[in-house]
């Protein structure tokens, strides 16, 4: 599975080097060891994947998450027979990652749907690599070259929830403020949205925007949520602030932010409107 520390990834943090777990440790040795059973340097082996070596070396270090895709060109190139497909289940981080994240990780790859209100930033399942990059950049301390491009490339990899082979609903509020803020200058902004109106003809998705004048109410002035539904139809919320996140299970809480939700959808504008502002955006740019 990928993994991301979701505060960092929404709001573009620094990238703090996640505590390395007895599994995680164990899988990249045995990683490792069918590679050099293959005949595969690392290096090698990285060129061939399409991932950096970096990525690859973190892997088999136990500093990193296997990719899904890395986990099924490994799978094939090192003839792993199903073993590393049933060892990645039962992954998880050390101390670094906090206990409510790994649920959520975990979660979002089976996901049934998965709604997001955003004020602050767009959401990482819809940035472009250039728009992702300048958040990362933008947001102290600095993490080093390295750091940044494994941000990236997780980031990008989570992106394959977009087009999973069993869909899932997604629905996205995003403020307009987000989107008028241009970060990164007018290319990354012109990109971004080019992006934004290539997604909104996913059939599984929605996209709203929410407009900059609201003279009735906003029921999003609490800030940023987000709501998942697994497999077995039990909803999850989460919230999270400048370097917190929480899990929500209870069930007035969840009833909540449902309503919350669905007062959302009715104040943004329809997907179809959402859609005409956004080209009219991109061709004031």
């Amino acid at each position: 599975m990928t993994d991301y520390d979701e505060d960092e990834e929404e709001r573009g943090g620094g990238g703090r080097e996640p505590e390395r777990s007895d599994s995680l440790c164990t899988f990249g040795a045995v990683v490792k060891q069918l590679r050099k059973r293959a005949g595969f340097t690392q290096e090698a082996w990285a060129e061939r994947s399409g991932y950096s070596l970096s990525t690859c070396a973190g892997v088999e270090q136990g500093r990193r998450f296997p990719p899904p895709r890395f986990i099924e060109r490994a799978e094939r190139d090192f003839d792993a027979g199903g073993a590393l497909r049933e060892a990645v289940k039962h992954l998880s981080r050390g101390n670094g990652i906090a206990a409510w994240f790994r649920q959520l990780a975990k979660m979002e790859l089976t996901a049934l749907s998965l709604y997001t209100y955003e004020c602050r930033v767009v959401p990482g399942l819809l940035q472009t690599e250039a728009y992702a990059r300048a958040l990362i950049l933008g947001t102290p301390p600095l993490p080093t070259e390295e750091e940044i491009e494994e941000l990236i490339a997780d980031r990008l990899e989570r992106q394959q929830l977009l087009t999973r082979k069993r869909p899932v609903t997604l629905s996205f509020i995003i403020e307009q403020a987000v989107l008028e803020r241009r970060t990164g200058g007018d290319e990354v902004a012109r990109e971004l949205l080019d992006h934004l109106i290539a997604c909104a003809d996913i059939a599984s998705l929605e996209l709203q925007v929410m407009p900059l004048v609201q003279p009735y109410g906003h029921a999003g002035v609490a800030g940023p949520f987000r709501l998942l539904e697994t497999p077995e139809h039990r909803w999850f919320g989460y919230v999270e602030g400048q370097e917190t996140g929480q899990l929500i299970t209870e069930d007035g809480a969840l009833s909540r932010l449902h309503m919350r939700y669905a007062k959302l959808r009715s104040q943004a504008l329809t997907p179809a409107d959402s859609l005409s502002l956004l080209k009219r955006m991109r061709g004031a740019l």
